[in-house]
């Protein structure tokens, strides 16, 4: 399976005005339509917030895994783009990246006092290996447990790891700051490295 390219991101010539879009964010969604992901990472546009800055964009993420003769959705995640010409002043810049995820887990990591910080580092690191040049990063991590009665469909017991997460962009190579999104949640997933594939029952990959 080729890795999944990012086509036609945004708008690059005007916006819903017919007002000219600025230069940067012209530039932004340019450097985000090249982007690639690894085979197991599917990305699509998905509708931006309207109220948040003057442009957005948004691209959404997702990870399934084969189970019997359906894929079911494992982890999920979305990455949007604000940018405000005048700049704000909370984000000490013009581009503001903001992440959203959800994965399911290991049960066992529900009790795991470090894996909240394990799992901040995973935004941390990949943003200093990718080269995204960044300022102002913050954001939350939540596990929660569920326990499932009666009739309804799913394992009996879970456990969802969610992420959020908002930096300023220092340039407008925003292609490296959405392959560090996508590097936290492959290891949200629980993905191996590219290119390392787990062997399931009798030696088979999958």
């Amino acid at each position: 399976m080729e890795p999944h390219l990012l086509a036609n991101a945004g708008n690059r010539g005007k916006d819903g005005h017919g007002d000219e879009v600025p230069v940067a964010f012209r530039a932004a969604l340019e450097a985000l339509a090249r982007v690639r992901a690894r085979p197991e990472i599917v990305l699509e546009s998905i509708p931006a917030p309207q109220r948040l800055a003057p442009y957005a964009h948004a691209v959404g993420a997702s990870v399934s895994e084969r189970d019997g003769d359906e894929d079911v959705e494992i982890a999920s995640a979305r990455f949007i783009v604000l940018h405000d010409p005048a700049g704000h002043e909370t984000w000490q810049g013009t581009t503001r990246c903001v992440g959203y995820l959800s994965a399911e887990t290991d049960e066992e990591l529900v009790d795991d006092t470090m894996f909240s910080e394990v799992a901040w580092s995973w935004l941390t690191d990949a943003l200093t290996e990718s080269g995204a040049v960044h300022t102002t990063v913050g954001g939350t991590v939540t596990r929660t447990a569920s326990t499932r009665f009666g009739e309804l469909a799913g394992p009996e017991h879970s456990v969802d790891v969610e992420m959020r997460a908002s930096w300023t962009a220092g340039d407008t190579a925003l292609d490296q700051h959405l392959q560090a999104w996508l590097q936290v949640l492959a290891n949200a997933a629980g993905l191996p490295p590219p290119g390392v594939h787990l062997l399931g029952p009798g030696g088979e990959s999958r």
